[in-house]
């Protein structure tokens, strides 16, 4: 391939729009098909969180770094409250953003819509309304979850409640997850996210809009109704020759709480970078390297939170420690440790099965050929 054939991509979410970005910026072309008519369909205009506590570093500084603008609408939360199982609250706080309130969707300000504004403006081509089924020479495939190992179900509002970003832990609300209430300038995101018993997700998310009428008043305006699912299974290989994969089309989304916008950036980026370089086992390597231990720590973690249950979220919540910063917390409990590495090895594996299995002598961009001759 030479330097002017384009490096083609599948998916134009933020590990599509990164890795084209990345291509760019070592002097390649880069053309991003996109099944739907427009960035950010899955989602709304709901408010999602850009993590913060993985690394010491600022995750803006990170992207910026990778030569990604934070052109989006992005707020600092520095304070949230939990409620525990009886609606009991604790108030947690942080001196450096625990992470950022940003939108997705296609509207102006969001995640997805920055992005693809910044890589229209560096010369990437986007091919809307264009699946893509094969790579016969190569490329690079970010098409979103092909398999729902949590889901999100809420609504969307405007409101006029003052801003502020509530949780709470409990399994009647949330199976095996958590709901959440976001609200910031007039806008507001309520949900229940859950990791099983997904056929009552209606259930469930009017359950939690009780709770939040009673916990905090919460006042929905022009109230509509959204849904999302995301993916995490570790895979053996994220490359397939020279395709390679990357965001949720490889799993790499936190196990425990389903934060993924980071790690999609962080993977698009690292792919786009090594096709252009012409040399795609670096991306295995920098997955393996960046992602991996931090993978396999979280999965750990949500092995040992899906067996808390009620009385377990109570005591977590009840023995946290009075002025702890709980962005500290958070970060020592994501650090990869050789105990939940092995752990994840011995156990939290088998809840999490890898969503790929790549597989030589095919050039499809997910692979049908196997499920087709099954």
């Amino acid at each position: 391939m030479n330097d002017d054939t384009p490096i083609e991509i599948s998916g134009a979410g933020p590990a599509g729009l990164a890795a084209a970005l990345a291509v760019t910026a070592a002097g390649r072309p880069a053309r991003v098909y996109e099944k739907r008519a427009e960035v950010g369909w899955r989602f709304h205009g709901d408010f999602q969180g850009l993590e913060n506590w993985t690394t010491r570093e600022d995750v803006l500084e990170e992207l910026a770094a990778l030569g990604v603008e934070a052109g989006f609408e992005h707020t600092p939360v520095r304070e949230l409250v939990v409620f525990d199982p009886e609606g009991r609250a604790r108030r947690l706080h942080s001196r450096q953003p625990l992470f950022y309130l940003v939108r997705r969707g296609g509207e102006k300000g969001t995640v997805d819509d920055a992005l693809k504004r910044q890589a229209l403006a560096a010369g990437v081509e986007i091919r809307f309304q264009t699946p893509v089924r094969r790579f016969p020479n190569g490329g690079i495939v970010t098409e979103g979850p092909h398999r729902a190992d949590a889901i999100a179900a809420g609504y969307l509002f405007d409101t006029g409640m003052a801003d502020g970003i509530y949780a709470a832990v409990s399994d009647r609300l949330a199976c095996k997850g958590y709901a959440y209430l976001l609200v910031n300038r007039g806008r507001g995101t309520l949900a229940t996210c859950l990791f099983d018993d997904f056929h009552n997700e209606r259930d469930y998310l009017e359950r939690c809009v009780d709770f939040f009428e009673r916990q905090v008043g919460v006042r929905m305006d022009n109230p509509r109704r959204f849904g999302g699912s995301g993916n995490f299974g570790l895979p053996r290989t994220a490359r397939k020759g020279d395709i390679l994969y990357a965001g949720e089309a490889a799993g790499f989304q936190d196990p425990l709480f389903g934060f993924g916008i980071r790690w999609a950036v962080l993977s698009g980026a690292a792919a786009g970078r090594a096709l252009a370089q012409g040399d795609p086992a670096a991306y295995e390597r920098f997955w393996k390297r960046r992602l991996r231990a931090w993978h396999e720590t979280a999965a750990t973690n949500r092995w040992f939170y899906e067996r808390l249950g009620e009385r377990g979220y109570r005591a977590m919540l009840r023995r946290f420690p009075d002025g702890a910063d709980v962005r500290d917390w958070v970060q020592r409990a994501y650090a990869p440790r050789w105990w939940k590495r092995a752990w994840y090895r011995l156990l939290a594996a088998r809840r999490h099965r890898p969503l790929l299995d790549p597989h030589a002598g095919c050039d499809c961009t997910w692979c049908r050929c196997r499920r087709e001759t099954a």
